[in-house]
């Protein structure tokens, strides 16, 4: 009998609408949305996610319950509520000047959490991992430019195309550059002086790797398991 009360993917899962719900609290968003809905439907999660945490369903069969379509059904709500497939543009845009660091913040937050939502069907799909990895996207991304932080000499603002879209994603490896192909850990977002991080890429000591196999926005394929290792005490960190 499978242990879903441990499992890393709906603990992770349970985490990030907590940090939606402090989000959307902020008062970083303007512009015409529903809040309320929004607040709602993030409140009968709860209901949602006990039940699978309580359920000790194999994950296989976790995937296919109507609980877990429940809650990719209200993910989608909740992006009509927030403005529509649109929505973080739109935030961005009305945000003021001064309130513009604090908005991308928020936005990457709220982005990572219908990550964490709509993903979570494929992710049980995997079977029974004990492994905290397991609970976020570990995917290929390409370097399309990097810029130098403008507050701090020992990082680059780098710009990720993820096939479906494009993230940023601060590094201290200053010997990254245009074309590398990068394992990305899509954790909770960080802002590094100013400058949100939406993941973090995969590394050994010696620096990132920069030649990682797999199609863009997938798993990466035979990449050195030990560049796991940070991505790991992370996770544990943000479900503590």
């Amino acid at each position: 009998m499978w242990d879903s009360n441990k499992d890393y993917r709906l603990l992770i899962a349970q985490k990030s609408k907590d940090l939606f719900e402090r989000t959307i609290e902020s008062g970083s968003f303007r512009g015409r949305w529903n809040k309320k809905m929004a607040r709602e439907i993030a409140r009968n999660l709860n209901t949602d996610f006990q039940t699978l945490l309580y359920s000790y369903m194999e994950p296989k069969d976790m995937a296919n319950s109507k609980d877990v379509e429940e809650i990719i059904s209200k993910a989608h709500e909740l992006i009509r509520y927030l403005g529509g497939e649109d929505w973080y543009h739109i935030f961005l845009r009305e945000a003021k000047k001064e309130d513009k660091e604090k908005t991308e913040e928020s936005v990457a937050k709220v982005k990572f959490f219908l990550r964490t939502l709509l993903g979570l069907k494929d992710r049980l799909a995997h079977g029974p991992i004990n492994d905290p990895i397991i609970g976020i996207d570990i995917i290929v991304g390409e370097v399309m430019s990097t810029t130098k932080h403008p507050n701090a000499d020992n990082l680059l603002i780098t710009n990720i195309n993820i096939n479906n879209q494009a993230i940023k994603v601060v590094t201290n490896d200053l010997d990254v550059k245009e074309g590398n192909r990068v394992g990305i850990s899509m954790l909770p977002p960080v802002s590094f002086q100013g400058i949100v991080s939406e993941g973090m890429f995969l590394g050994s000591g010696e620096g990132i790797l920069k030649d990682v196999q797999g199609e863009l926005g997938q798993i990466p394929k035979g990449f050195p398991i030990e560049s796991l290792n940070e991505t790991r005490n992370l996770i544990e960190s943000f479900l503590k």
